[in-house]
């Protein structure tokens, strides 16, 4: 039955990540629907993020497929947000920071979007050893972007 499920939300998230970069710019007319669209897409990210957390942190049984499909789904959605974060989106959560240190920030989305590659990566292979250490590597570029740039 989680595969029946899985299956269409992980071609859905390919379709919008292959279709978005092409259209995400454009579509921002109001910095509100910039603001929406990458809080959105953070708030996806964060709760399959979470899933995998409890399966590190041993609060729920390991299960392969399980953690490979929900960490596709944060590498699949990992460079989205960014695209919403241009010229004139400043607002919500987000600190003024990241259009003052716009090379910085980038820096900062890049570390994240590789990290959570390599979580993907680990995923498929398999081993929870593996996984822990690239879980807890992708949360710490997820933190280090927080920690200076998001509004406690």
């Amino acid at each position: 039955m989680k595969k029946l499920i899985l299956v269409p939300l992980l071609l859905t998230a390919l379709g919008v990540m292959l279709l978005s970069p092409l259209t995400a710019k454009a579509q921002f007319a109001k910095a509100e629907d910039a603001i929406k669209y990458r809080q959105s897409t953070f708030s996806v990210m964060g709760t399959h993020f979470s899933r995998i957390g409890t399966v590190v942190k041993g609060e729920k049984p390991f299960d392969k497929e399980e953690v490979a499909a929900n960490a596709a789904v944060v590498a699949s959605l990992a460079h989205l947000p960014w695209q919403a974060f241009g010229p004139g989106t400043e607002g919500g959560k987000s600190l003024p920071e990241i259009w003052k240190e716009s090379d910085k920030f980038k820096v900062s989305s890049d570390r994240m979007q590789k990290a959570v590659m390599e979580l993907n990566t680990a995923a498929k292979g398999g081993d929870l050893d593996t996984i822990k250490k690239a879980f807890g590597a992708a949360g710490q570029s997820c933190k280090a972007c927080h920690d200076n740039y998001r509004k406690k």
